[in-house]
């Protein structure tokens, strides 16, 4: 059990963080934390508000069995296809998390306390399969808690206008582009705007745009480093800084401008930017690069517990770190695209690749939970 002083200790730098309007989620979930305590501890001590899952999160926790054992032998028995399966352990998992989160959400008035699940990351291109996708989700979860995520694709856009028109709350995932993430916030407006239409209250409807940071740098280091001069290695570790700076700018220009006054006016809730993707893959930077420079009110930074505890043991939040710096990243984005590097390439790669590795972790949770359900004697398909 933690005491009052070790939590005091530990929390520091993320109070210091929250204290900046920045709310503080964590980027995993599974059986374990929740039975163990885990989750709650974590709220407890690390002013965790939140929690956001996808599908390798979900492959590397049900993929090993732990604490699903007594639910899958059920399942077994019952005859369920893999599918069903799949569904009803994770919805079960974000049910569970998202009580544990109730009071949180209760205290924010809806901002916070939220955990998200996944559309079926095989619909990302299917624009009416994942509007019944998200419907599906949000009633099996049947919590006001929930965030549906659906991915920022070209067929996502309409889907997210749709779901958040019924009222559902939208977490948009795997935004890579400054141009997606405009087209992200406009499906969102056009969303609350079909709410109100249709007398649903928009002030119950929250969304956040998820957009990821380390993966931008992953590949425009990679080709950095292939370049090899002088020029190109001082900008490695700069473009994903730069493109969430420059999300931002755009995101106090939406939310600012004459479209989003009149929704305001009705109590509609602005679309935060969330930091996704804030573990850092090259070892040669700090631990904490996408926390300590991505600080800015009304964002959301959702962590891998590794980062989480990194910055509670050594994180320097200063204040501000993405306000006032946008000159600067229209600079370092304008020197990588003069490389040859080029910008649009990269981020649709990126959405590409991102699609499909979650595809890949997917169809590799229902290939393991198919052989759990066959080696308890039952046909998994």
């Amino acid at each position: 059990m933690i005491t009052v002083t070790e939590a005091s200790a530990t929390a520091g730098a993320l109070k210091r963080l929250s204290d900046e309007g920045v709310s503080i989620w964590l980027d995993d979930l599974s059986r374990g934390r929740i039975t163990s305590g885990n989750l709650a501890e974590l709220i407890a001590t690390k002013n965790v508000v939140g929690v956001t899952t996808n599908p390798s999160i979900f492959q590397a926790a049900i993929g090993s069995g732990e604490g699903y054992e007594e639910q899958l032998a059920d399942l077994a028995v019952r005859g369920v296809t893999v599918d069903e399966a799949v569904r009803m352990m994770t919805t079960a998992d974000v049910r569970a998390a998202a009580d544990i989160l109730r009071p949180v959400y209760d205290t924010t008035g809806g901002r916070d306390g939220r955990v998200s699940i996944e559309v079926d990351p095989r619909l990302a291109h299917h624009t009416a399969a994942t509007i019944a996708e998200a419907r599906q989700l949000a009633w099996l979860v049947d919590r006001p808690n929930v965030m549906i995520k659906i991915p920022a694709t070209k067929a996502g856009l309409p889907a997210i206008t749709e779901v958040i028109g019924a009222g559902i709350s939208v977490n948009v995932t795997l935004i890579f582009s400054l141009e997606r993430y405009r087209e992200v916030m406009d499906a969102y407006l056009a969303g609350l705007e079909k709410a109100q239409a249709a007398g649903i209250e928009p002030a119950g409807i929250h969304s956040v745009a998820s957009f990821f940071v380390s993966r931008v740098d992953t590949e425009i280091d990679k080709r950095l480093s292939v370049l090899g001069t002088d020029e190109a290695l001082a900008l490695k570790g700069r473009a994903a800084l730069a493109n969430a700076r420059l999300a931002y700018e755009a995101y106090e220009e939406v939310f600012s401008g004459d479209r989003w006054t009149a929704l305001a006016g009705s109590r509609a809730n602005k679309q935060r930017p969330l930091w996704a993707s804030t573990g850092v893959k090259d070892p040669a930077y700090k631990d904490t690069l996408y926390v300590e420079d991505l600080v800015a009110p009304g964002t959301v930074n959702t962590m891998p517990e590794a980062t989480l505890n990194a910055t509670a043991d050594h994180g320097n939040i200063h204040g501000d770190t993405v306000s006032g710096g946008y000159a600067q990243a229209r600079a370092d984005l304008a020197a990588v695209e003069r490389l040859g590097i080029s910008y649009d390439e990269v981020v649709r790669q990126l959405e590409d690749e991102g699609v499909a590795k979650f595809e890949v972790a997917w169809q590799e949770l229902l290939d393991a939970v198919t052989k759990s359900l066959t080696g308890k004697g039952v046909d998994g398909e």
